[in-house]
């Protein structure tokens, strides 16, 4: 009996610190969001680029063709998010609905995209950092995943 109410308190604290940890992530994310809204274009791709030249030993030349394309990049994805949020307002704060064929186009414009930012590393990076590079995108999409299934 003794030990029967022990395991069941090592089980019943467990789940308690997991979902305390659960909820402290879930928090650390929100506020680094918010704080990223905060910050310039320009500051958002300075840190994305210094980011990758820890990770991939970029050299200065690579650096400044990545800063260039990242800064593009978050310039593209604040004017995808404005518009987002115009149609939102729009609608009333629904999501709007898109016919078949919106949809196609959008997410056939959406992976043209990939692939031109896709061609356009591989120009600035070697074979071994490109590699690199796309195995630490697959490990930031799977933890995008992940921390949208935890909301």
């Amino acid at each position: 009996m003794k030990k029967l109410f022990v395991l069941a308190l090592l089980i019943l604290s467990g789940s308690v610190f997991a979902q305390r940890s659960k909820h402290h992530e879930a928090k650390k994310q929100h506020h680094k969001k918010e704080f990223m809204k905060d910050l310039s274009a320009e500051q958002l791709a300075t840190l994305k680029t210094k980011k990758m030249t820890l990770a991939l030993d970029l050299n200065k030349g690579q650096q400044d063709k990545m800063y260039a394309l990242c800064l593009a990049g978050v310039k593209d994805h604040r004017k995808q998010m404005e518009a987002h949020k115009k149609a939102m307002k729009k609608d009333e704060g629904k999501k709007p609905k898109l016919t078949s064929e919106e949809k196609f186009q959008r997410m056939n414009t959406q992976l043209d995209k990939k692939i031109a930012l896709m061609n356009k590393v591989k120009s600035i990076l070697t074979e071994e950092q490109f590699q690199k590079w796309q195995r630490l995108q697959k490990h930031a999409k799977n933890k995008k995943r992940k921390q949208h299934m935890r909301e």
